[in-house]
């Protein structure tokens, strides 16, 4: 059975940095609303259907959130988490409230999002808001510590025992293979099995991937991660001169399939899915929109991406999809406002299909 897990944004609701960076009560549905559409054609914005524009504080939202997933076949959230170094947290506090009042029942592994901060969504790259820092060992332990009672809650995430920690960035990290050490030395010692750790192997539109040592610095897999893109030579002269011409931000169309694994860096990758891709409600024609995307698109990039874990032990069977939530990236799963349940149905219907006796219930 392929293990769907789905990546979660924290990031709707206020916090004090936010309001102060970008204006009291900002969250993340302040750049979903204001979105507009900016070629013919374009679908912005996109908005909520059964859940609304939730605030992450309600645990009746948390509660809903957990229910649809389950009835939809996916085993965990993965929730972005913040550590900057030093104890700088950002948006910690829904999955703090998930641990300590243990609702939802849904599982939930952590993805430690290591990047800096910048203005760079909103037309201000060389503003940093959040600098990420390595500060070295003992902040390694310090960070340990504050994510060991998540690794020790049962709903975590396991792979053969050991709790999944997902890394956002591992090219960035001083020593990789170095820090893989030092986090399984830590887990061992606090009485875990060891970590299952992730490394994300993301290709920006074909610029080839950013990490490529998954197996040299001990990263237990890799996951990889491409915008679904068709990038033929006809599309990219297309893309250019629609920005270069009507001042349009860069457009794909959606890729027909997903396209398999690359070789040559990990055979123990492990594909990643979206729905959609269009972060202009963000960045406006700075971003990158990826039109055509539909539910039946989705499926059939589901049940081809699980295709690829079919001859891998049971466990390892991991389903990354990108994601859960990013509305103003324009990848979730969420009910909306013009496919309704549809994006969840595609992602059941792709799972079902590769696996026909996975039984998920509407019960």
């Amino acid at each position: 059975m392929t293990r769907a897990l789905a990546f979660y944004l924290p990031q709707f609701h206020p916090v004090p940095e936010n309001d102060q960076w970008w204006g009291p009560g900002f969250t993340e549905w302040t750049n979903t609303v204001k979105a507009r559409p900016l070629f013919r054609r374009h679908v912005q914005p996109h908005l909520p259907a059964d859940l609304g524009f939730y605030d992450l504080r309600v645990p009746e939202t948390r509660h809903a959130q957990g229910e649809l997933a389950q009835e939809y076949g996916i085993e965990a959230f993965v929730y972005w988490h913040y550590w900057f170094g030093r104890g700088k947290r950002i948006l910690e506090r829904p999955f703090a409230e998930v641990l300590a009042s243990r609702e939802p029942s849904t599982g939930f592994a952590l993805a430690w999002a290591n990047q800096t901060w910048s203005g760079i969504w909103h037309g201000a790259a060389d503003k940093v808001l959040l600098e990420q820092t390595y500060p070295g060992p003992e902040d390694d332990q310090a960070h340990f510590d504050t994510v060991l009672p998540a690794f020790r809650d049962d709903r975590y995430l396991r792979v053969d025992d050991r709790p999944v920690f997902y890394v956002f960035r591992p090219e960035e990290l001083p020593d990789p293979a170095a820090w893989v050490d030092r986090w399984q030395a830590m887990a061992r010692k606090a009485g875990l099995p060891g970590l299952y750790l992730v490394a994300e192997v993301s290709d920006l539109l074909g610029a080839g991937p950013r990490f490529v040592d998954v197996d040299a610095a001990g990263f237990d897999s890799g996951a990889y991660m491409r915008i679904p893109a068709r990038r033929s030579p006809r599309d990219v002269l297309r893309m250019r001169a629609g920005r270069k011409l009507l001042h349009r931000p860069e457009i794909y169309p959606h890729a027909a399939d997903f396209g398999g694994l690359p070789s040559g860096i990990s055979d123990r990758l492990q594909p990643v899915v979206y729905p959609n891709w269009d972060n202009t409600p963000r960045s406006g024609r700075r971003g990158l929109a990826i039109t055509g995307s539909t539910p039946e698109v989705f499926a059939r990039h589901v049940e081809q991406a699980a295709a690829t874990l079919a001859d891998r032990p049971a466990q390892e069977r991991l389903l990354w999809v990108k994601s859960w939530n990013e509305w103003a990236e324009g990848n979730y799963l969420e009910p909306d406002q013009e496919f309704g349940r549809g994006w969840l149905d595609a992602l059941r219907t792709g799972l079902r299909a590769h696996a026909p006796q996975l039984e998920v219930s509407r019960g």
